[in-house]
C-alpha cells in the first residue's frame, strides 16, 4: 500500500550553487514511480506517495536518479509523513512562536552516542541559542535569528559525523501537514499510473 513521504534535498538553489528546477525535480520522482508529487517553494522539499517501504533504499534511489538525470551529487534525507509529524509533536521548544527562530536539522542517520554526548557538553557555550539532539533530528532554537547563530548545519555535520539538512519550523510544519504548496505558477500535481 502506498504511503506519503517527504524528501529534503541538501544545499540546493543557494545562489548559483546546485540549481534545481522544481518541474525537473518532480519528473525525477514521477520517473521513480512516485505519485502525488509536489514541491515546496524552491527549497528542494518534495512531498510524494510511494509503494516503497525501505526509506534507506528509497533515499539511495532518489540520490542516484538525481545524479543520473540532473547531473548533481546531492544528499537527500527522507522521512515518512508519519515520522515528520512525530518530529513536530516532540518539539522541545513549544513556547517559541516565531517559526524562523526554530529549526530542525535532519540527519541522514542516528549519530554515534559519544559524538552526541560531546555536542551536548558544548550547549552552554552557545547561549542564548539552544539545541536538543533527538535521534535523527536536532531541534535548534535561535532567539536572535539563524543567521546570527554559530550553530549551523555544517557545525552539526562536522561534530555528529553525519550528513544533514536544516529546515525552519514554518517549513517543517507545512511539510508535516502534507500541505506543501506547489512552487511556481501553473505547477500541477503529477501522478505516474
Amino acid at each position: 500500500m502506498a504511503a506519503p513521504y517527504v524528501a529534503m534535498l541538501r544545499a540546493v538553489n543557494l545562489g548559483a550553487h546546485n540549481r534545481v528546477s522544481m518541474p525537473a525535480l518532480r519528473e525525477v520522482f514521477v520517473d521513480l514511480g512516485a505519485s502525488d508529487v509536489t514541491t515546496h517553494a524552491q527549497s528542494g522539499n518534495v512531498v510524494f506517495t510511494t509503494d516503497a517501504r525501505d526509506a534507506a533504499t528509497l533515499r539511495r534511489d532518489i540520490e542516484a536518479a538525481i545524479a543520473r538525470v540532473l547531473g548533481l551529487d546531492l544528499t537527500v534525507i527522507v522521512r515518512s509523513l508519519r515520522q515528520l509529524r512525530a518530529v513536530v509533536d516532540r518539539n522541545p521548544f513549544p513556547d517559541e512562536r516565531d517559526g524562523k527562530r526554530l529549526h530542525v536539522v535532519f540527519l541522514t542517520e542516528t549519530p554515534d552516542r559519544n559524538r552526541v554526548r560531546a555536542v551536548d557538553e558544548m550547549r552552554a557555550s552557545f547561549e542564548p541559542d539552544a539545541f536538543h539532539v533527538a535521534g535523527r533530528e536536532v531541534y535548534l532554537h535561535t532567539p536572535q535569528g539563524y543567521g546570527r547563530s554559530k550553530l549551523s548545519n555544517a557545525w552539526f555535520e562536522a561534530r555528529l559525523g553525519v550528513a544533514a539538512t536544516s529546515r525552519n519550523w514554518n517549513t517543517v510544519t507545512a511539510l508535516a501537514a502534507g500541505s506543501s504548496p506547489p512552487s511556481g505558477p501553473g505547477v500541477r500535481r503529477r501522478s505516474r499510473r
